[in-house]
């Protein structure tokens, strides 16, 4: 992977100067690739984010924009959403800014960085869109950082492990999009529920359980086909001894 194949997400920004910083920052450090999902009622005023933006807003004006974050993350093999927030239905175990860039370094894109609204920071839905977790290892007494403060810092931690310098190829690999993961983790529990196996409550857990963990290694396409096949023989095998 290297710097253009890593999008940074903004989920419903709130203040049109810091999406401006947003794209200094990331241009500071080599990055180009800006998707927005706006926030409902919110007008970004292309004007103060061209300012704050200084000589970056070359970013700005090739940002993309989705109408969700589903949406916005389609095509992505790998998606890390930045949040400082544990919980029960928030992600298991979080990475800080230099695992998160080694992590990406040590695959092949595309990936996408996913940062919350200023004030709530990202939903737990949102999160559920996201393979991995990542934060910032702030001090407690005071552990909310500005948006673009939190995204240079992943910047830079990524410009180290993926700018000039340390360009790492893969042929052959190409791991598969979230939309595909989605299909392979349907067809998998789909298998499973014609066994039987879904009788109580817990395909939709099992189903986040499966997207996140096949996300993580990256399969390809030849191998979520081989896998399906799998499910698909297992649930063929066990109806005829019923």
């Amino acid at each position: 992977m290297n710097l253009t194949e890593v999008a940074i997400v903004l989920s419903r920004p709130a203040e049109s100067g810091n999406v401006g910083a947003v794209c200094r920052a990331m241009m500071n450090m080599g990055l180009s690739r800006l998707r927005i999902v706006p926030a409902a009622g919110v007008e970004l005023d292309g004007a103060v984010i061209a300012a704050r933006a200084v000589h970056a807003a070359a970013v700005w004006e090739r940002a993309e924009f989705f109408p969700g974050l589903e949406a916005a993350l389609a095509g992505c093999a790998a998606v890390i959403g930045v949040t400082r927030r544990t919980g029960r239905r928030r992600k298991a175990h979080t990475l800080n800014p230099r695992e998160t860039a080694a992590f990406l370094a040590g695959r092949p894109g595309p990936a996408a960085l996913v940062f919350g609204n200023e004030r709530t920071g990202l939903e737990d839905a949102e999160l559920e869109l996201c393979n991995m977790a990542a934060h910032i290892p702030a001090d407690q007494a005071f552990p909310s950082l500005n948006l673009s403060h939190a995204v240079q810092i992943f910047c830079y931690e990524l410009r180290l492990e993926l700018g000039p310098g340390a360009v790492r190829g893969f042929p052959g690999w190409v791991p598969l999009g979230q939309e595909r993961i989605d299909a392979l983790v349907r067809s998998v529990t789909g298998s499973l529920e014609s066994l039987g196996f879904y009788k109580q409550p817990g395909r939709a857990e099992q189903e986040r359980f499966f997207r996140d963990l096949f996300a993580r290694a990256g399969i390809t396409q030849r191998e979520a086909e081989y896998l399906a096949g799998v499910f698909e023989k297992a649930a063929r095998l066990a109806k005829k001894d019923m």
